[in-house]
């Protein structure tokens, strides 16, 4: 490792992210995990299906995975990441504080987005104004008048990035959960902050045609981006070229060694489709780790 640059980034600290992370560091690759543990969906679980543990809960499997990473050489960093690219044989990762990192290889390990409103015209408008991803759709929206859902870095960075697009942007958030110098960045910008409100209901027939929030206020816009936590792992595999499972278009593909279609780029947990388990996801991990350090010795 020379200061940003590290053998193996792994994106996300649920199980599958930890046991890569013990897997790759123990076979003394430098290894770095990006990620807060609270957002992993075991976070807030009782796990009493796992092999050799009794019943336990989510958040004390996390921080002993935590603790075991950290004794085997990894590191972490408590950030989101809002960017990634790919520079010769090099990974390019932006985070939200503006760091750039760099990587031989790379495990996404970040799990799915179950997050949804929930509100009257969200499902019913979904693909007619309402979308989950601002870099899938921004395109569509050029000239529009839009507004970005969320607290969290998903959202702050789309809204930013929808400033490149749409004639009006609105932030529409109950707080502001970023870093100290993206949150002073989107306050510089031309983007219109909402704070302290939720949505109530998308309004629309066949199309949206405006927003309604929690104090009743109207919005005029003609786009919804619900982005309710960190940039999604579909979202950031799509930049990167990663293929996506033919059928649903929602999991990465992967073979028998957490292998991608990327050479250097693997995939571990539930972005790789269900079942929704501890046991899988660590399998997966304890295979992407240590066949990614391998990769990474090569160069």
């Amino acid at each position: 490792m020379k200061g940003n640059e590290f053998d193996l980034i792994i994106l996300g600290s649920g199980p599958a992210g930890l046991q890569a992370a013990i897997h790759a560091a123990r076979a003394k690759a430098s290894v770095l995990v990006m990620g807060r543990e609270y957002k992993s969906s075991v976070s807030r679980a009782h796990v009493e299906n796992f092999c050799c543990l009794g019943r336990t809960d989510g958040e004390t499997l996390l921080q002993e995975g935590r603790i075991q990473a950290k004794k085997s050489g990894a590191q972490f960093l408590n950030e989101d990441v809002i960017e990634t690219s790919q520079e010769g044989e090099r990974f390019l990762i932006k985070t939200e504080s503006g760091q750039e990192l760099k990587s031989r290889s790379l495990i996404l390990a970040m799990g799915i987005s179950r997050n949804k409103l929930g509100v009257p015209g969200e499902k019913e408008l979904l693909g007619q104004g309402v979308s989950y991803c601002v870099d899938c759709d921004a395109g569509f929206y050029r000239g529009a008048r839009v507004a970005v859902v969320g607290d969290e870095s998903a959202a702050v960075s789309g809204a930013m990035t929808m400033l490149f697009y749409a004639d009006k942007v609105h932030l529409i958030s109950q707080e502001i959960q970023v870093s100290a110098e993206m949150a002073e960045q989107i306050r510089q910008s031309a983007v219109i902050i909402h704070e302290n409100q939720g949505v109530k209901e998308i309004l629309g027939q066949n199309q949206v045609d405006g927003l309604m929030l929690g104090d009743g206020t109207q919005l005029d816009v003609n786009g919804v981006f619900i982005e309710l936590g960190a940039k999604g792992a579909i979202e950031l595999a799509s930049t990167l070229g990663v293929a996506l499972d033919a059928e649903s278009m929602k999991f990465v593909e992967t073979d028998k060694k957490q292998r991608t279609n990327i050479p250097g780029i693997f995939a571990a947990g539930d972005i790789c489709g269900p079942p929704w388990q501890v046991a899988k996801a660590v399998g997966e991990g304890c295979v992407a780790g240590l066949e990614a350090a391998a990769y990474a010795k090569k160069f």
